[in-house]
């Protein structure tokens, strides 16, 4: 003798039907992968992108539309910012006050460029490019372009003087 089947509906005012779990946990997994994926693309820091042998990374637009401060760039030495453009940029002082910007955009395949040591790496494809931002070694063929920026007060502002 088998059991009686249930023929009563399920009456819950409220209670999700398992289609729309599922809807909602899609949506929900689709939303945090998308900003997972927000924070790989907007970061400045690259594979292999940290400190070493005297460049430092990091630096940002800051208060007053000041890109760095100089005392932030080390001597002989780069770090990683971002320009009024909202393009990545590395701010160089090749001598004590002289500061260089260059576009951080690897001409290869436009990963971003990072300092690393007396280099600049694209760690993407492994071109190296010098403190001018002349290629050095990689699939990349030109160099670095130049962006200009200028010092007032200890800061790096963007634009000519």
């Amino acid at each position: 003798m088998s059991a009686p089947a249930l023929t009563t509906p399920h009456t819950c005012d409220g209670c999700l039907e398992r289609r729309e779990v599922l809807v909602r946990a899609g949506l929900v997994t689709m939303g945090v992968a998308a900003a997972g994926v927000l924070a790989a693309c907007g970061g400045q820091e690259g594979p292999g992108g940290g400190s070493s042998g005297g460049s430092s990374s990091g630096g940002s637009s800051s208060a007053g539309g000041a890109l760095a401060q100089v005392a932030d760039i080390p001597v002989g030495g780069a770090i990683s910012a971002t320009g009024a453009d909202g393009k990545p940029i590395l701010l160089l002082q090749p001598e004590e006050g002289t500061v260089v910007a260059l576009s951080a955009v690897c001409p290869h395949k436009g990963c971003t460029v990072v300092p690393d040591g007396e280099e600049l790496l694209c760690p993407c494809h492994t071109s190296v490019f010098d403190l001018t931002g002349a290629n050095v070694s990689g699939p990349a063929d030109k160099p670095l372009p130049t962006v200009d920026v200028h010092v007032s007060e200890g800061a790096v502002l963007p634009g000519k003087a």
